[in-house]
Formats: structure tokens, sequence, C-alpha cells
């Protein structure tokens, strides 16, 4: 309205007097005035927007913040969103009477949502150290006037909430990145020491965000309403489909997972003892070469470089893993100096077969020879999967690398490899903080799903669940148990973040001190003895025949099946790096929506 008078004025005849330039200013004045003040800048000062947002130096656009859902009073039909999203108003005015005021201001794009009064938790400004303000900003900070949670997009995810589409996005090869270093290192957090027992109550408040029971929100309540888009599972896979229909689709979500958090297996918590930030399933590792995932992720967090390096405890010796010349001259007391004595070394080792590879043995010993497959290879594969390797596909120990140089890095063909900054559980909170997307977790989808009103189902979950009904025998997994060890007044208990234990020797298969990580500070240590077996969740499908076969005819199930699409590792009985879950699901939402890349 505004800019409509303006031009109206600065076309009128010249003859107006010059009071039309007082009125033109006092115009532009109004108008820049009602940007700022429906931008909070009035509200913080300017001074202080960067305390508030902090400095990012991956240049990621900050979409406006808004307040969190703790009821699902807001969920309209997607017909009634697509309709809010059309008439693009501001703002949702609060209600007065417990009820949803259906008017065209209710919805800023998604942006800003008041609670109704029913529900509504009363953020007293002077009790304020009773609520938790999480904010993605380089640190857990808590503010203690809301729960307002700031959300970080990317440009692209910018571009897709404004026009109901994607931009033109450039199409990347997966094994053609065109990697700008400047640009990735200006994605990179510089870490220093820090102190995660300070931001241990940010990651207690994500569970409580997500939790219907903290909530006091009934989930029958929740379950009445229709969504386009329900997702099982709130791991890698099902969290960036969720994040994909609300953010670019506009779609109401339902995340439902039956753990008691957000994040699958990247799930990771400040420890109470120590204050160190520690992952609740293992060491999780984020390294890809595709541009398309690392832009991203660094949508939702900061990001801190780290590359993997990974040593074996044999013999009581130290050596790097994977196998290098460092490990070879180690373990046999060898003087190798150059690669072309490593590959003569190998080719002296490696045994040859007049036959294809069949077995996870013979590819070991085609490429390391019996010396460092009896140290090494046999004993781990024995430890890890409860099989002899002659009784696993080649695939298990052709993915480990061997080496012919010096490098010990784990990943050293990796373009992007760092962690997040505040952690995976932050990054997870940050993919999910969506007024259109509703998260139940401690919620069994078998023993809730006839109660859902979903328009399409994705599911996460191990295939062969899902089909349970069909009393074939059950896909086999291995799984891990982590048994957890404090060093109380000691800086660390190994030299380094991994340390596998080839050997039979020892029960356990390796040792993860978690403290190595981003620099952190603690008068104590931490570290978790990982043990495999066959019970427990579900990490590692085994891939022999009888495994693989049995997969095909649940495949087969899953292919037939109506209304229900199947994604990540758990559901094709696949094993994804973390940048392959991302990429797979991207994809997929591609595929599904047709959106161009």
């Amino acid at each position: 309205c505004c800019i409509r008078n303006l031009k109206s004025i600065l076309n009128a005849p010249r003859r107006i007097s010059g009071l039309r330039w007082v009125f033109v200013l006092s115009v532009a004045v109004l108008c820049i005035c009602r940007y700022y003040l429906s931008h909070g800048y009035f509200e913080y000062g300017a001074a202080t927007i960067d305390e508030k947002y902090g400095s990012r130096s991956n240049h990621i656009d900050k979409k406006q913040s808004y307040f969190r859902q703790d009821d699902l009073t807001h969920l309209k039909g997607s017909d009634d969103v697509a309709d809010d999203d059309a008439d693009g108003e501001d703002d949702k005015e609060e209600e007065d009477d417990d009820k949803v005021d259906d008017d065209e201001n209710e919805i800023d794009k998604g942006n800003e949502y008041n609670h109704d009064d029913d529900d509504e938790v009363d953020y007293d400004e002077n009790e304020s150290d009773k609520e938790d303000k999480v904010n993605h900003d380089d640190d857990y900070e808590v503010d203690i006037q809301s729960l307002e949670i700031d959300r970080f997009y990317d440009g692209i995810a910018d571009d897709a909430d404004d026009n109901n589409g994607e931009e033109d996005r450039e199409v990347e090869d997966e094994d053609q990145v065109g990697y700008d270093e400047n640009e990735y290192k200006a994605g990179i957090d510089i870490q220093e020491n820090v102190n995660f027992s300070e931001y241990r109550v940010g990651i207690k408040d994500i569970n409580r965000i997500f939790d219907h029971e903290e909530k006091g929100e009934n989930i029958d309540d929740i379950l009445s309403h229709q969504y386009d888009v329900c997702v099982v599972g709130a791991g890698l896979s099902g969290s960036v489909i969720a994040e994909r229909y609300a953010s670019v689709m506009r779609k109401s979500v339902l995340v439902i997972d039956k753990r008691d958090h957000i994040g699958g297996n990247c799930y990771d918590y400040v420890d109470d003892e120590t204050g160190i930030l520690v992952s609740k399933y293992g060491a999780h590792l984020f390294h890809t070469n595709s541009k398309r995932v690392w832009e991203y992720v660094q949508g939702f967090s900061n990001f801190s470089q780290y590359e993997h390096k990974v040593q074996a405890l044999i013999d009581d010796k130290y050596v790097p893993i994977p196998v290098n010349i460092d490990t070879v001259n180690t373990l046999f007391d060898l003087n190798i100096t150059n690669s072309r004595e490593m590959d003569k070394w190998l080719e002296e080792e490696q045994e040859q077969f007049d036959h294809e590879v069949a077995n996870s043995e013979e590819m070991a010993l085609s490429r390391v020879g019996k010396r460092l497959y009896d140290l090494i290879f046999k004993p781990y594969t024995i430890k890890q999967w409860a099989k002899d390797a002659s009784e696993l596909g080649p695939e298990v120990t052709a993915r480990i690398p061997v080496r012919n140089d010096h490098n010990n890095k784990y990943f050293p063909d990796d373009t992007y490899q760092a962690l997040p900054t505040n952690g995976y559980t932050k990054m997870f909170e940050n993919i999910l903080n969506h007024t259109l997307i509703s998260v139940l977790t401690k919620t069994n989808y078998f023993e809730i799903k006839d109660k859902m009103n979903c328009k399409k189902l994705y599911y996460s979950g191990p295939i062969d669940a899902y089909f349970s009904d069909l009393k074939w025998p059950k896909l086999e997994y291995r799984s891990l148990e982590f048994e957890r060890k404090v060093e109380f007044n000691k800086e660390f208990f190994q030299p380094s973040f991994v340390i596998n234990h080839p050997s039979l020797s020892a029960n356990y298969t390796r040792i993860v001190e978690y403290k190595h990580l981003l620099n952190q500070k603690s008068p104590h240590t931490i570290y978790f003895i990982e043990r495999s077996n066959d019970f427990g969740e579900p990490y590692y499908p085994v891939p022999n025949e009888e495994n693989k076969a049995l997969y095909k005819q649940y495949q087969a199930m899953a292919n037939n099946a109506t209304n229900v699409t199947f994604v990540g590792r758990l559901a094709n009985y696949k094993y994804f790096n973390m940048d392959e879950a991302i990429l797979n699901a991207l994809v997929l939402f591609d595929e599904d929506t047709n959106q161009d890349i």
C-alpha cells in the first residue's frame, strides 16, 4: 500500500506544491519503520542482532524465528493450508476464546505460531529461569522468555518455502563434486575448547519439545487429524523426507518414532557426570563427496572440521587402520619407504585364486595376504559378525581400504568431512522444527497404525517387521551394546578417538572416547566399550546368501504395497553411510514429487 501511494505521488503533476516532497519523505519513513518493526529490529536493537543470531561463516540464510507449536489445533486440512499460502497473509493472531480463528491473517507462511489459550505454555518473564530457549547459534544458549526456536535454511530451501517449489538447481554428479576449497572452508567453524556441560539443558529441552506426554497432549487427539504425509522413524531418512514435504510442498507431516528421542542412531547427548557430548548408539562421522548433501546439512547446523583417523591395538602396538606403510612397518619390523616398495610387498603377500572371489575370506587374502588377514581381518570379522569371513559375502572385507602410502586418514577421498558443532541431536531438532511437522516419540507405529489418517506413508523401519503378519523368517541383523566407563580427573584414556581391538583375546571390538572430538573441555573423560551381538536394535544387515534371498521376497511385497514407500537402510536391508541415507531421501522426494534437482 505504501509503495502504491508513493508511486502515485511521484507521478503527480509537477505543479503540486513543495509539500509533496515532505509527504513523500514521510511515507518513505513510515514504510522503513514498518519493515524494521516486522523484522524485529526495534525489539532487539540493531546492535544486538548479532548477539541473537550469531555470526555465520557459511553464508546460511536465516528464516524469521517462530514459536514451536505445543498442540495441533493449528493443523487444518491441506486444502486450507494451501489457501492460506495463496493468500500470502502475514501474521497469525492469538485467540482470546480458545478457538482457532480462521482469519486470513492466521498463518505467516509457517514462520510464526502463537499457542492457543487452552494449551498455552505460560512464559512469565518474571519466572524466566523456568523456561529455556533453544537457539542454534554457536552455543546452546538458554533464553528464559520463550521456547522461540531459530531455524536456519539454505538459500534453496528459502526459495522453495516462498515460491511453493524449488528454483532451478544444478544437477550434481555424485562422483564429480565441483569442489571449491574456499567455499568448503567458509562453511567450517574453528572449534576451540568447548564445555558442553553448559549446554546440557538444551538437549534435554529438545526431547521435551517432541514428547507429547511432557506437553500434556493426548495421542488420540493428535491422531484424529488428517495428515498429508506420515513418516515412521525420526532418523536421517525419515527426518529429511518430513522436512522436504513441509518446506518445499507445504504439506502437513506427522513423524512418529518408538524411541524417546529424535535422531535415530545419530542421537547424542551431554553426559551428566562429565559434561562431555557423547553418542548413545556409537560413533557417527559425517563425510561425503556429494555437494548437494553438504549444502543440505549446512542449512541446519554449523559444522566443525574433523578428519577421522583410527588406530588398532595389535600385539601391544598402536598401528594405523586402514593398513598402510606404517602399519606394515610396525607389525613386521620392516622399513618400507615408498609406494613402489609397498606395492611389491603386497604383491608378494597376496594370494591368487583361479576363480572369482566368493567370500570375505578370499577377498581379504587376495588383497593383503595371510599374515595381515590372521592378525586383523579374520579375528575382527568373527567378533563383529559372529561368523567366519568365509561365511560372508566378499563385500564385507572389500569395503576396507588398503593403502600403499603413509596416509592415515580413514576417508582420504571424501571432499567434505566435518561434525555438527553442537551435535547431531541439535541438527535434527532444526530439521524437524517446522510448523507443518508434528512429532510423536515413544510411539510404536504398529500399535497405532489403525488410528492414523494419512494420505501417504513413508516407512523407514525394518522391512520384515512391516510384513510380520506373513509369518516369514526374520532378516538377520547384527547389533551393538555399549559399556560406559568414566575416568575421573583424567585427561584421556587412549591416544585417539577410536581404537579397534581385532584380537580375539579382547571380548570387544573397539573403544570410543568422545572427549577427543570438538575440543571438549572436562576434568574427566568418558569412553564406551563396544561389543557386537545378535540382539538389540538392528544395526548391520548380515550379507550372506540366505538373507539376500529372503530380502528379495520382502522387496517384492514392498513393491506391490499400496500407499506406502520404504526408505532408509532398515527398509532396504542395506547399510548406508550418513550421506547416502540423506541423498537417498532427497532423491526419493524428488522422484515422488517430480521435483527438478
